[in-house]
């Protein structure tokens, strides 16, 4: 696998000029950042580790042609598959992006084990190229991590702390102020559209804590909401009035049986779970439209299994669910390759970007309606997508 030990540039404004003569898109550049992870494969149902060095974070513009994503710049910073695909962030205002890193490698006789690591990388995405400018020491094996939509505080959960570091953001300055412990393991967390609450998934509890949000004060008062399973990832709808969770099953892993994804209704006095889709298996990445109107969710879909597991499948799929008001409904699926991980919806939600880790590669799907369909386009990735974001909303 080769190593990608310095920044890579592909002349965004030189390309964009040369484009503009030849009638190709010309669309206001968007970005979307990919955690590559060179030192994890699967094989046979077992995760294979290697030596590090080669892991690659990846900025693509997805705006300026959304059917040909171009890689503006792959910076080598550590990054695992092994937390949500949620471990990074784009401000807003694109100016910044956040990026954990979940696990540490260390030798271990003639192999390699990982351990929990608590860095925090903060990209300057002005910057030509992009480069990192701070690194910052949170809690131990950051994984889900968001950004409010004002661009001023984020959240990350500690998996291995059972905490919630509270991030500052002012201009390029990132500042860790308060570490809220949750006291079970957090898989993800996402702030309500308004800043004023934010939900964090706990996974091995099966349930959604309700954090309050004053400021940048942030306080947990033990209020939880039963979900599904093993919830792994969870999202917001923009106007706020529900989220939805991806309950995973299986703890992580494929088992065959079917799935859920938990409605919550936001404006309930409690909040609580009005509703369950049935999704198929093991629904790991999850991602709600800028629209409010669709949802994605990955399915492992057996990609992870022995391949003489019963329920082995060599490609991964994605379900889309369309959003009427309160009512959730499955309309279609479509076949990825892979282990889909992360996803990301383009800011006018026109089209879905999937990080197959197997192949290492982007799946680009349109929506049109309320499904999805497979372009047939594709974007070939430095390392394996262990988790994908887009900017927040």
């Amino acid at each position: 696998m080769k190593a990608f030990r310095n920044f890579v540039v592909l002349g965004g404004a030189v390309l964009l000029t040369a484009c503009a003569g030849m009638n190709a898109p010309t669309g206001r550049p968007e970005l979307l950042i990919v955690g590559g992870d060179a030192k994890v494969s699967i094989d046979n149902g077992n995760f294979v580790l290697s030596a590090p060095g080669n892991d690659v974070v990846s900025i693509i513009d997805i705006g300026t042609d959304p059917l040909a994503p171009k890689i503006i710049a792959n910076l080598p910073l550590m990054n695992s598959i092994f937390g949500p695909p949620t471990n990074l962030a784009i401000t807003p205002d694109e100016s910044l992006a956040l990026v954990a890193n979940s696990m540490d490698w260390q030798k271990d006789g003639q192999t390699w084990k990982s351990v929990p690591d608590n860095k925090l990388y903060v990209i300057d995405l002005k910057a030509t190229p992009p480069a990192v400018i701070a690194t910052i020491a949170v809690g131990k094996q950051p994984s889900g991590l968001s950004i409010n939509r004002a661009g001023n505080l984020a959240l990350i959960t500690n998996r291995a702390d059972n905490s919630i570091s509270v991030l500052k953001i002012s201009g390029k300055n990132v500042q860790l102020i308060d570490t809220v412990q949750i006291g079970e393991q957090v898989a993800h967390v996402a702030f309500t559209p308004d800043g004023k609450r934010a939900l964090a998934a706990k996974f091995p509890t099966h349930k959604v804590a309700v954090l309050d949000v004053t400021g940048d004060k942030v306080t947990y008062n033990k209020q939880d909401i039963a979900v599904g399973p093993w919830p792994y990832n969870l999202d917001i709808t923009p106007d706020g009035k529900l989220a939805l969770t991806a309950d995973n099953g299986a703890g992580g892993r494929s088992d065959g049986h079917v799935d859920t994804i938990s409605v919550i209704d936001l404006e309930a006095n409690p909040p609580r779970v009005i509703d369950k889709i049935v999704v198929s298996e093991a629904p790991e990445g999850f991602v709600i439209s800028p629209t409010g109107k669709l949802a994605a969710a990955m399915l492992l879909n057996g990609n992870d299994a022995p391949t003489n597991a019963p329920f082995y499948n060599r490609n991964g799929k994605v379900v889309a669910l369309k959003i009427d008001g309160k009512k959730v409904t499955r309309t279609n699926e479509v076949e990825v390759r892979g282990l889909p991980e992360g996803a990301v919806f383009s800011g006018d939600g026109k089209y879905l970007y999937v990080g197959n880790y197997i192949d290492r590669d982007i799946t680009i799907l349109r929506v049109d309606g309320d499904q999805l369909v497979n372009t047939g386009k594709s974007l070939q990735l430095p390392a394996h997508p262990a988790s994908m974001r887009g900017r927040s909303h």
